[in-house]
């Protein structure tokens, strides 16, 4: 299986991003708002300069509540991994293990095309032996 078949199970195709430039208050709102753990860092919207999570907040508001007037460049990680949509779901899995991260964007020539969260990858892994599992049965009753 393919990376991008993972992004097709999404019932969510879009990609959260916010601006570097952003307070950390707006990102809260955000990733409440749309339900999700991470989103990109991107000043033009479809480019990728990071990529900011709720554990990075958490970790920021030990230094106490003023955290939430800082900007979300200050707070993003750089560097991001990422993944093309044609690459192996085996390796994405891989990735995430050695580099213990919950959330890699998938490109397409460049482009940012979709991200793909740890949740994502086990559904569609629970997906694929429901799957292989109703084929076996089916196989197995039948008269």
């Amino acid at each position: 299986m393919r990376i991008n078949d993972v992004l097709r199970g999404k019932t969510r195709q879009d990609v959260v991003t916010i601006r570097p430039e952003a307070s950390v208050r707006d990102l809260v709102a955000l990733l409440a708002e749309h339900n999700v753990g991470a989103v990109i860092v991107s000043a033009d919207g479809t480019g990728l300069d990071g990529i900011v999570s709720e554990r990075d907040v958490v970790r920021r508001l030990t230094e106490g509540a003023a955290a939430l007037d800082g900007i979300v460049g200050e707070l993003m990680s750089t560097g991001v991994r990422t993944c093309e949509g044609t690459e192996a779901v085996t390796d994405l899995m891989q990735l995430m293990t050695e580099h213990r991260i919950r959330h890699v964007p998938v490109l397409t020539d460049g482009a940012l095309t979709g991200i793909v969260s740890i949740g994502d990858v086990v559904k569609h892994r629970i997906d694929e032996l429901e799957f292989e599992r109703d084929q076996l049965d089916q196989y197995l009753h039948q008269s």
